[in-house]
């Protein structure tokens, strides 16, 4: 394994590690207002918030797992084209923070039943999702077997 495939490597793996810790710690936080029945969370009318700080939880925690996949995946299989390596680590980096704060900005501020503007980040996060697992399942497919 080069020294570039190792720094893709650690840098996945501090960035999966940390982002679990922040999206499960908003999950407790979530649930904690659930359980001392905050208002701004649980009134009527805030259906769009909780989804969507749902959501933004969820979809953290997901992308954490998948920045972990990705650098067990380099470990795994150095054998990985590194073109898709250099498309597939921005990529999935980014969408770990866009994705989640898309939908995390859109539930802070909500208007009436509509997100707040963060929501404009979900969709350019969804295609840079998109791209980095995209490169990685080609360029597992085309890898030499071992």
């Amino acid at each position: 394994m080069d020294t570039n495939a190792a720094a893709v490597i650690r840098r996945h793996v501090r960035f999966g590690w940390i982002a679990l810790l922040v999206f499960l710690s908003l999950g407790v936080f979530l649930e904690a207002m659930h359980g001392f029945k905050v208002g701004w969370y649980l009134n009527a009318g805030e259906e769009t918030r909780r989804l969507l700080l749902t959501l933004a939880h969820a979809h953290g925690v997901l992308l954490a797992l998948v920045n972990l996949a990705f650098a067990a995946t380099l470990a795994i299989a150095p054998e990985l084209d590194a073109r898709a390596v250099r498309i597939a680590s921005p990529c999935l980096a980014a969408s770990g923070i866009l994705l989640p704060a898309g939908f995390f900005l859109g539930g802070l501020v909500t208007y009436g039943g509509d997100p707040g503007l963060g929501v404009f980040l979900i969709p350019p996060a969804a295609l840079l999702l998109f791209a980095g697992v995209a490169a990685v399942a080609f360029a597992a497919l085309r890898a030499r077997r071992g």
